[in-house]
This record gives structure tokens, sequence and C-alpha cells, in this order.
């Protein structure tokens, strides 16, 4: 076995293989950028190297900066991660030339499975169902419009040697075909240094899964099943299962038997994913194999309980899998959330800067419940706009999916993330809707359920309920703790009523909180009374209460004259005023947010890759006007309306701040 493995990555899939390395009694290496130098996989790696600039097309990605560490550290071995030069065929090559092992399939495998074009040539070579769509390089957008029209939109277009959802874009016309072709192209060489692009049939509503498989140099592979991967924003996957709610037995064996098949006939080892769309007849086509460990292995080794690093690395070594196909069984269910720094309120548009509070859940593995979290960040650590925008992966385990996904709230409640946009309302909202938690979903669910951009969850009656009781019991908490003060500082005492009115989420309840010793007893105007205990106290920002007898979780926040609740997606400006107050708030006058509609402004931090008009030119709704590129992704800014540009305030290649203004209108 290996003594030294470098981690030629970053970010949490660094932590996650150093922890299975440490485990195997093997020493690590990490890497780092400018960027990364107090970063945890630095941190957690028994030694590091430096090897350049912030950007990663100067650093990680730079191969002979990746060979010059292992020679300066004597690695034995690599493990790429995913991303970066994880599906580069030269890396692997360069590394076998230097006698240093590759954690991962022979360049041989990569080179013909990592180009999708090649890929799917050799999948139907091999007789897999394959989506139709045009297998040749494309020279030009307006090739790419007439391979559009030929094939029929709407369409996909993808970059040859693509991942993680860089590269690409769906075309529902001529114009999107036009604009994703160059905008997918950019963004290709930009992350993988590889423009190539080719254009396949959309398939109308998918279901996006796929299957793990593991594969050793002794001629073995197996599957171990599959993980549905549907809740996608972007292409890019949010929410992940396994296994799939939609899946029957035969489907599941005739898509593992069709993934191993295709290994083989690559000579692939190590673990590899088998991407595949299905339809709503379970009819199911390959899409892309990822020679690489996937973002959301986790849920896998959940079901499974095998280690899917440690597999890989003693198969690196030359050891065959310890297990058949007939061993692999699933074990109950597991579902991740991949926690970004996106903002969901501005469309997912990407956030960066400093975690001023970072308290995930706590980790818990026994034989009824399972969470995990999979992060390479900390508490005041930065989010950079260099690289990809995960902050982490929580995963949850149970028996049942049922319980998986009530796990899976539970631990969402706890997690508490400051400093930041990031996802966390979403992925709540997500476990809540019917949809979901029916598993009716396909990659469409959140253009479907969302078409307007997520704008926080709306809590039931019931739920608004027990969050109003839950506040009229922690504002009397506060209220005493006042009184206290004051009383104290004014040589009087001022006593604590018992009328209270709550309103949130555009409700009002009139209550009656009655306290003692063990909580206290929240009484609704109806008649009807909830019972609410916590050891809360004024300043803390996580609340766990019982209240009606259940458990609730609040993150918690002062205002004015209330608290800031946010729980299960919504964010709450929640009031607690005595009765007088409340009839007087209803004469206040409501504060109109300002005028921004004459402003192009920037919606994230960002580089200003292109402006695409002039001052004085007359543009029109869902035109093109600029191009902003964060964290790897271009985002092309289009004309909500008919106008003419007066100013146009930023350059290209400047470096804009949220709600600089990029140009004005007249």
């Amino acid at each position: 076995m290996f003594k030294k493995i470098l981690i030629a990555n970053r970010g949490e899939i660094a932590c996650r293989v150093i922890k299975t390395a440490r485990k195997m009694g093997i020493k690590t290496v990490a890497v780092f950028s400018d960027a990364d130098r107090n970063a945890l996989h630095v941190r957690m790696a028994d030694e590091a190297v430096h090897i350049g600039p912030a950007p990663a097309a100067q650093s990680y990605i730079v191969i002979d900066k990746i060979m010059d560490a292992i020679r300066r550290t004597g690695a034995e071995a690599v493990h790429p991660g995913y991303g970066f030069l994880s599906e580069n065929m030269k890396f692997a090559a360069a590394l076998e030339a230097g006698g240093v092992v590759f954690v991962g399939p022979p360049s041989k495998a990569i080179e013909a499975m990592g180009d999708k074009i090649t890929s799917k040539k050799i999948a139907q070579g091999a007789g897999v169902s394959t989506v139709p769509g045009y297998m040749g390089l494309i020279a030009d957008a307006d090739e790419a419009v007439r391979i559009s029209r030929e094939i029929g939109y709407p369409v996909m277009i993808k970059a040859s040697a693509g991942g993680g959802g860089k590269g690409m874009r769906i075309a529902w016309n001529d114009q999107e075909a036009r604009e994703g072709f160059q905008s997918s192209k950019n963004e290709a060489a930009a992350s993988f240094g590889d423009d190539r692009i080719f254009i396949e049939k959309f398939v109308t509503q998918p279901r996006h899964i796929e299957i793990q498989v593991l594969a050793d140099k002794h001629g073995n592979c197996v599957y171990l099943h599959e993980r549905e991967c549907s809740i996608q924003r972007r292409n890019q996957k949010v929410i992940e299962e396994a296994p799939s709610p939609f899946l029957d037995e035969a489907t599941r064996r005739a898509m593992g038997e069709q993934a191993c098949a295709l290994a083989k006939a690559v000579g692939y080892t190590s673990a590899g994913t088998v991407e595949f769309i299905v339809d709503g007849s379970r009819n199911f086509y390959f899409l892309e194999m990822n020679t690489r460990l996937q973002v959301e292995h986790p849920v896998t080794e959940l079901i499974t309980g095998v280690d899917l690093v440690e597999q890989m690395i003693r198969v690196a070594a030359g050891e065959r899998l310890p297990f058949a196909q007939s061993d692999l069984k699933i074990d109950g269910w597991a579902v991740e959330s991949r926690l970004y720094a996106e903002d969901p309120y501005r469309n997912f548009l990407p956030s960066i800067g400093r975690l001023t509070r970072y308290r995930p859940p706590a980790e818990v593995a026994d034989a009824a419940h399972v969470v995990r979290n999979d992060t390479g960040v900390y508490e005041g650590g930065e989010i950079s706009m260099y690289y990809d925008p995960m902050i982490a992966k929580l995963c949850t385990w149970g028996p049942t999916r049922g319980a998986a996904i009530e796990g899976m709230r539970a631990a969402l409640d706890a997690f508490e993330v400051e400093g930041i946009g990031h996802n966390l309302p979403f992925c709540q909202a997500v476990m809540d809707h019917p949809r979901f938690v029916k598993g009716e979903i396909t990659t469409a669910f959140i253009a479907e359920e969302y078409p307007e951009g997520f704008q926080g969850a709306t809590l039931g009656a019931g739920v608004l309920r027990r969050v109003a009781a839950a506040a009229a019991a922690m504002n009397r908490v506060a209220e005493i703790r006042r009184t206290r003060i004051t009383g104290t500082l004014g040589n009087h005492e001022r006593k604590v009523g018992d009328d209270w009115v709550v309103s949130l989420q555009g409700a009002e309840f009139a209550v009656t909180v009655d306290a003692d010793r063990e909580g206290s007893t929240v009484g609704f105007a109806d008649g009807t009374s909830l019972r609410v205990a916590s050891d809360w106290l004024p300043g803390q920002t996580l609340a766990r209460l019982e209240v009606g007898g259940a458990p609730l979780v609040l993150k918690v926040g002062k205002i004015p004259g209330g608290f800031r609740i946010r729980v299960r997606g919504a964010d709450l400006k929640v009031h607690v005023r005595t009765p007088r107050q409340a009839e007087l708030a209803k004469l206040m006058p409501e504060k109109l947010p300002p005028d921004t509609s004459k402003y192009l402004l920037c919606p994230m931090p960002g580089l200003v890759v292109k402006i695409s008009v002039e001052e004085g030119q007359e543009v029109q709704e869902g035109q093109a006007l600029a191009t902003v590129e964060a964290m790897k992704m271009e985002n092309i800014l289009k004309a909500e309306r008919k106008g003419v540009v007066k100013r146009i305030a930023a350059t290209q290649g400047a470096s804009l701040k949220v709600d600089d203004v990029i140009m004005e209108f007249e």
C-alpha cells in the first residue's frame, strides 16, 4: 500500500480524500493556490505545497506545477478528486510516464470516455441506448443553429470535455442556440482548456439517474446501484438521493449491467459513473461516463457501506475488489443537499465573502439515523470568486426514504450559515415540497415549481401558528431580561404583560402568554392553545423548542419590535407587539424600495467578460447587454424591456461588486 498520496484538488473533496487516507494510515500532501493559503484542506494534510496564483488556470490545472509538487514531496500516488485535472488524459499519462500511480482509470479509458463525443460513439457500438444528437465537432454558431434545427428544438449544447454543469446550455430556438454555443464554448475553454462542443436532443420531462461502477485491474466490475439526481439548476445538481424512488428492480439491473459492460469495453478501472436520462416509461438513454469520483458519491456510500475513496486507492495499488455483485445490497435510503454560495433570492447568483458564522449540525452515525457533512470551509474563512461555489454536502440516511427526508429537514433546520448568500432555504423548501416528498420529480422540477425564481417558502397555517406561539414565548423571555436591566438602572420594576399580537407572513395572531417554570402556554383567540418549552436565551441564534409536543428549530435574529426567524425555507419578520402597539403599527406608512429600473446592476460579484451594446443604442426586450463571469460560470445579462442605453459605467475586464452599475438607460 502507498505511504504518501498527493491530492490534486481543493475544498471539500480534498478534505474527504484526506479523511480516508488518514484512516488507512497513508500520509497526505495538499496543494494550494494563493487564495487557498489558509484553506481547510491545507490545514488537514500532513504536508502542503504552494502551486501558484488564485485562478485555477494558473495553479490547480497546470500539470507541470502538480508534477513538481509530487517530485518535491515524494508522493507515490495522486488522487485527483473531481473537476480540475480529474478527467485530463494528459495528466494521467504524465503520471504514468513519471512512475506515479494515478488513483483513477487508465489514461486510455479517460480519453475514450472523458470525451463525450467519443464516448457516445463507443456506447452506440456497444449496443447502449443513446440520446439522438450530432456526434461531430461543430465549427461555429451558424452550424450550431443548422444542426439544432435538424435535430429539432429543444436541444442540449454541451462541452465535449465538460462536467459539473459547466459548458452546458438548453436552447429552445435559433437565438438561444447561437448564444448558447458561444457561451458553452467560452466556459469550456476556461474550465477545461478544451472548447469543443456537441449538440443532442433535449428529452423533455426526464429524470437524471446515474449508476456507480467500480472496477479493479483483475477484470472484476460491479455496480453499486443508482443515484437520483433530477433536482438540478443550470444543469448543476442540487439534491441527490439513493436509491431512486422511480426505478424498479428490473430497470436497475438493466442499467447496471449496461454500465458495467461499457466500463469493461474500455478497460476501465477505479470508480466511475455512467449517467442516463430516464423517461416516464423507464426507457433509459446513455448520456456520458464520468471517469472520476462524483460529487454525490456519499449517498452511495451510505446505502452500500462501501468507502469509494478507499476502494479507489486499493484498486490503484493493485488489489482485487473485496466483494461481488451479489454482495451489494441496498440498505435504507440516503439524501444529499448541496449547500452552495449562491443567493436563491437573486436567481441563485454566486455570492462571495467571509463566513461570519458556520455551524453545521452535529454528525451522527447509528443504526437508525446518520448525519454526514462533507465540507472544506470553516467559520471565519472566505468563499472565493475563483472556484466552485460549493460550501458543503449535507447527507442524511434513514431506514426509509421518509426517514431520510425527515432527518434532512432536521439537519437543515440546525445548519447555521451567515455572511454570504446561500441556498440553504431552497434546500429546506424542496424537502417539504409535495412533489419531492412523493418522488414525482424531473430535471425540470425547479423551472416548473419556481418559474419566477425562489422567493422563499410560504408556511402552512399549522406551522405558522407554531412559529407564532414560539415567538410569543421567546418574546416574553426577552421582555423579562429587559425588565430586569431597566429595573436595576431605573430603580423601579416594569411588569411584563400577558397579552400580545404576533404578526408574520401577512397573518396576525392575538395571543395570551401564561408562563411558569417549565415553559409557557400560548392561548389563541379561538380558544386553542400551544405549550412551548425551550431553554432559549436572548442573543442565541438557534432556538430549539418543543411546541405543541413536537420539536421546532428556529434560526433567530433580532429586529426592532420582534425577531427575524428562518425556518423550513421561509425568512420571516415576526413582530410581537402589545395590542396598542399593533393598533398603531397599522397606521405606519410602508417604505417603498428605491426605483432601479433605469439601471443594469451587477447581480453578483464577478468579472465583466463582455459589453454587448454601445451608448445611444436602442435595445429590445431579451437582448444581451453584458456578460459577467463568476465562479467559472458565464452569466448573460439581458434587457428586461425596450430602451436606449444612456451611459455605460463598466468596462470589459472590470471586477464588480453586487449592485454596481453596469449601464444606465434613458
